[in-house]
């Protein structure tokens, strides 16, 4: 009995190494990079500060997130405008952080927050262009690799990038400082670049295992609120449509006193007829707004980055509670503003009082044409459980004009060097086939670790790209794909032996693929331009996708 026991012990804790390394292979890959440590026991992670509060059960559930890391001196941990999901935490060693100035900050927000989803989008454009609001055309672009040396077989990793370090201000990180968290835990492109000033070792922590430490310890969640407060709150408020009319003292006193809050999936913000006294407005995820029906509960609306909830409840007089029941559908932050704080904000600023009037108006609006027609509110289930809400061009096809003939497939592949970009197959709404192809979101996890940069925003509106050159096959773009529209190509050849890193050489080539929306080819997307019956179709939002399924 017992040495079966011990034998299933031994197949678990070998499974659970194998997991680890797989998690974090495409970090290994690093050439900045001197050790990766393995899966470290409870007692071994208790050895530091940062995970002392906390009991062997619950550092056992969290390890296969953390590792310790050696890195050479020199190093670039990450730079500017890389998507990054790990927080970092200073064992020994130095590290400094190149900062950007709070307006550079503010014109890069100005492309994350999206003031223009809404039930009626041409009125609110108007309203925030007569205030002289920035518009959101698309998320702020990662980083871009230039004058790759690709004759040479070297592949520019960017944790080595060399970076122009007169740029910005600087400030030096001692031991036992966290830094990268904020991105972790919101999904924002980071805003500076961190740079090792000498050899150091580093404990690395993913941002599922970061947002449970901060759920369970107070300690934790304030330092790590504190350093955000200092560092980018005010950026990303002034950033922000709502407060781009206000002063900056104003913004300034206001990030200190505002509540940073978070929320897991299915976890409710706000219960609908519970008194309102608050005013949130979402920094990362979706908020899903449902109100009661009958015996039920349906969907009217939801909320993404910028966007607001409680300026219909604090704005009318004598409403005084929640009109709707408010829910989060994936991990989510927000910031609440207390009422008097509401108040200050609407009195001293007309034109943001204004704008939260154009937000009550709108979702009033919204909210009584999904109770009017509860297949629009299905509409809206269904396109935040399938990720709708994110995709700037998602391929649907209507089922009942295809004929199956797969042109839109080969003409796909024959654009593409005989390797189709996209799977004719997926989930189904009504009549209309939502495929595996790339939904080009506004927010794409895909970029989070790619060690090349092989996979970015193109510069080209909202498209993303991967570039061949860079791609080493490492397969985190694919698994951090939540669509599963990635797909790793196997080429036939493989790495030579003078590629650099070297960790690469004499392995099989793979290259990750997906929908490049045919960007250079000059005319637009193959998919759609080669089907003969014109029931291949691009969408950009849930909008558009609820005028396909009127028109079919």
């Amino acid at each position: 009995m017992t040495p079966a026991t011990n034998s299933s012990d031994q197949r678990t804790e070998i499974s659970r190494q194998e997991q680890f390394r797989d998690r974090w292979s495409s970090f290994g890959a690093n050439t900045g990079l001197i050790e990766l440590s393995e899966r470290l026991l409870p007692s071994q992670l208790k050895k530091f500060e940062l995970f002392q509060p906390y009991d062997d059960k619950f550092l056992e559930k969290i390890s296969s997130d953390i590792t310790l890391a050696r890195w050479k001196k020199g190093s670039v941990l990450f730079e500017e405008g890389s998507y990054i999901d790990i927080a970092f935490y200073i064992v020994s060693g130095d590290v400094q952080i190149f900062l950007r100035k709070h307006d550079e900050l503010a014109s890069l927000n100005q492309a994350i927050f999206d003031p223009n989803r809404t039930a009626a989008p041409g009125e609110l454009q108007t309203q925030a262009a007569d205030m002289g609001i920035a518009q959101a055309a698309e998320t702020v672009l990662q980083t871009q690799i230039q004058k790759q040396d690709t004759k040479s077989g070297e592949i520019t990793f960017l944790a080595t990038m060399d970076f122009n370090l007169s740029f910005g201000e600087r400030k030096n990180l001692p031991s036992g400082a966290i830094f990268g968290e904020t991105g972790a835990l919101i999904g924002w492109p980071q805003s500076a670049t961190a740079q090792t000033l000498s050899e150091c070792e580093l404990i690395q922590v993913r941002a599922p295992a970061l947002r449970m430490m901060k759920r369970k310890s107070s300690a934790l969640k304030e330092k790590i609120d504190k350093h955000y407060r200092e560092q980018a709150l005010f950026a990303q408020l002034k950033g922000a449509p709502l407060f781009a009319s206000c002063d900056d003292s104003f913004v300034d006193g206001l990030k200190d006193r505002v509540e940073l809050v978070s929320f897991e999936p299915g976890e409710v913000l706000t219960k609908e007829g519970a008194p309102a006294e608050k005013l949130y407005m979402v920094r990362s995820g979706f908020v899903k707004l449902s109100q009661k029906i009958g015996d039920g509960d349906i969907v009217v609306s939801y909320l993404s980055k910028g966007m607001t909830l409680g300026e219909t409840e604090l704005l009318i007089d004598g409403l005084g509670t929640w009109t709707s029941t408010a829910t989060s559908v994936q991990n989510s932050e927000l910031i609440a503003l207390s009422r008097s704080d509401f108040e200050d904000l609407t009195t001293r600023f007309p034109k943001a009082e204004k704008l939260l009037w154009t937000y009550a108006v709108s979702r009033i609006k919204e909210s009584g044409h999904n109770r009017e027609d509860i297949g629009l509110s299905e509409l809206m289930n269904t396109a935040l459980d399938q990720g709708l809400v994110e995709g700037n061009s998602v391929l649907v096809i209507d089922l009942d004009v295809c004929t199956r003939c797969d042109d839109c497939v080969r003409a796909c592949a024959s654009t593409h060097q005989g390797i189709p970009r996209f799977v004719r197959e997926g989930n189904k709404y009504a009549n209309l086939l939502i495929t595996r192809a790339c939904y080009h979101c506004r927010d794409p996890v895909c970029l989070i670790g790619c060690p090349t940069g092989a996979i970015r925003r193109s510069n080209v509106g909202d498209i993303v790209e991967i570039d061949d050159k860079l791609c080493i096959g490492c397969r985190a773009c694919a698994n951090n794909c939540p669509y599963d529209a990635i797909v790793m190509h196997e080429t036939g050849t493989t790495w030579a032996d003078n590629t650099i890193p070297e960790g690469l050489r004499g392995k099989p080539k793979l290259l990750a693929t997906k929908c490049d929306l045919c960007k250079d080819t000059g005319h637009g997307p193959a998919c759609v331009s080669n089907c003969p019956h014109g029931c291949a179709i691009r969408v950009g939002s849930v909008e558009e996708f609820q005028a396909v399924l009127n028109i079919s």
